[in-house]
């Protein structure tokens, strides 16, 4: 990464960006590709996505969730850029990707239409949380 990404990355703009953190742990679970929906799936539930490719079924959902014996990295939390935000923003993941890893707190990042989510290993969520508060402000839920 070049000098002026990684400047841009860390620059506090006059908007800023407001973050939550999401109060359950969750996991990543992954099945085959020709997999259908499990029913163990909770849609109720706050945070629930599905990718499929043609490697794999990809679920992130709380662990609870997720049935041993399930191919799963679990011990996840999220923090949630407060929006909605316009699809035509760039470099909202860069602002908070670039200082954490940085900080060499690894991420799985996961975005929909109207916001971002940046989850980090519970065990580097307070961590992650005040690298963050350098560059964001991060509400505590």
């Amino acid at each position: 990464m070049d000098e002026a990404t990684l400047a841009a990355a860390l620059v506090k703009e006059q908007t800023g960006l407001t973050l939550s953190i999401l109060p359950q742990r969750l996991a990543v679970a992954q099945l085959p590709p020709g997999s259908g929906l499990p029913g163990w799936l909770d849609w109720t539930a706050p945070l629930v996505s599905v990718t499929r490719t043609g490697e794999e079924l990809s679920i992130l959902c709380d662990e609870a969730r997720i049935p041993d014996g399930v191919k799963a990295e679990r011990g996840w939390r999220a923090f949630k850029v407060q929006g909605p935000l316009d699809v035509s923003l760039f470099g909202i993941l860069a602002r908070i990707a670039v200082p954490l890893a940085q900080a060499h707190v690894p991420i799985f990042a996961m975005s929909t239409y109207d916001t971002d989510y940046v989850l980090v290993r519970a065990d580097d969520l307070e961590k992650a949380a005040e690298v963050l508060a350098l560059t964001c402000t991060v509400l505590r839920g």
